[in-house]
């Protein structure tokens, strides 16, 4: 049967379809890798059941592809890259930096290790993925031959260590994926729980407002904005430099902000005039915070200027021309800048 068709012996319904699966699930090597061009050995054994060809797996080898072929009736074709022993990764810890990418990427949590701490690979769980050498920034992982493999005293061991592998990378594999789908429902939830404290704030506002109207501290509420405007600049740049798998989480929050400055703003229009002398202690308190925010800025800069970051030196401009905004905004007059610091001087070295 030629790659693209299908076996006329296991395609009857979706019965058959389901156990079908299951068995050629159980032949592949579980390693998880990828190589396939699937996301996991499951994965692939359902894109076999729909016609995709049976030499797609390296790990699983010629064995692997014969042992399909007879269960499906396709030709056993040549392998889409040579056969692959079972391999180890290994972290060369002295030169590790702790960034976790390699946590991330392996499909079988066989990765210890914690931000800026170093990183170790469980032997015993590794299936030899490769997928946590590509993330690596420092090239600070290796692969070699798998010591229980290479050690097997004859076929009949090293089959043992196969099968052994094969049930628990599975098992490993799926665990994983049930962690991270409960992690991405908690943070969903989390994010519809901001957006209906944002909504509540909407329609429970005005009504606040007008029970108690002394309550309002429009100076308050104008730093809420300022400091939610900030964030949210910040989170638009990331979102400008975010992959595309990124993208939907980042652009949930932004809309978290896009409400909440909604409903800010909405209680700044219904607020009362605010009293004239509470109005000077909060301009008094607000200008000391921004002008205390516009030093930190500027010792920043002068960081930055000294290391030559020309990015660094963009982010404390940045938060300079805030304070400056702010300073206007609480004392109800232009920003007026020091003399020299007039323009925007980015990417300027001392």
């Amino acid at each position: 049967m030629p790659g693209g068709g299908r076996s006329s012996r296991y395609f009857g319904n979706p019965m058959t379809a389901a156990i079908t699966v299951e068995r050629i699930d159980a032949e592949l090597p579980q390693t998880q890798c990828g190589k396939c061009g699937h996301d996991g050995c499951r994965p692939y054994a359902e894109a076999i059941v729909e016609g995709e060809a049976i030499n797609r797996c390296p790990p699983g080898g010629e064995a692997t592809r014969d042992r399909l072929a007879a269960l499906t009736g396709q030709p056993p074709l040549e392998l889409i890259e040579p056969p692959q022993t079972p391999l180890l990764a290994v972290i060369r810890e002295a030169e590790c930096i702790g960034c976790t990418k390699c946590i991330q990427a392996c499909p079988v949590d066989a990765i210890l290790g914690a931000a800026k701490q170093m990183h170790t690979v469980i032997e015993s769980e590794c299936t030899g993925c490769e997928l946590c050498i590509a993330p690596c920034p420092v090239d600070c992982i290796d692969l070699v031959a798998h010591p229980q493999w290479q050690n097997a005293a004859d076929t009949a061991e090293r089959q043992r260590y196969l099968d052994w592998r094969a049930a628990n990378g599975r098992r490993r594999f799926e665990a994983r994926n049930r962690r991270l789908a409960v992690r991405a429902e908690e943070k969903r939830r989390k994010r519809e729980r901001r957006r209906a404290a944002a909504a509540r704030q909407v329609t429970e506002a005005p009504a606040a407002s007008r029970e108690r109207p002394a309550d309002v501290d429009v100076t308050a509420l104008k730093a809420q904005v300022a400091t939610l405007t900030a964030r949210r600049k910040r989170l638009q740049r990331q979102l400008d430099r975010a992959e595309e798998a990124q993208r939907p989480a980042l652009l949930e929050r932004l809309a978290g902000f896009d409400d909440q400055l909604d409903a800010l703003n909405r209680r700044l229009d219904s607020a009362p005039a605010p009293d004239r002398s509470a109005t000077r202690d909060h301009q008094h308190i607000a200008v000391a915070a921004a002008e205390q925010a516009m030093r930190k800025a500027r010792q920043e800069l002068a960081h930055f200027q000294r290391q030559g970051d020309q990015a660094g030196i963009g982010q404390a401009w940045d938060k300079i021309h805030e304070a400056e905004r702010l300073i206007s905004l609480a004392s109800r007059a232009p920003a007026n800048p020091p003399a020299g610091d007039a323009g925007d001087h980015r990417g300027t070295t001392s």
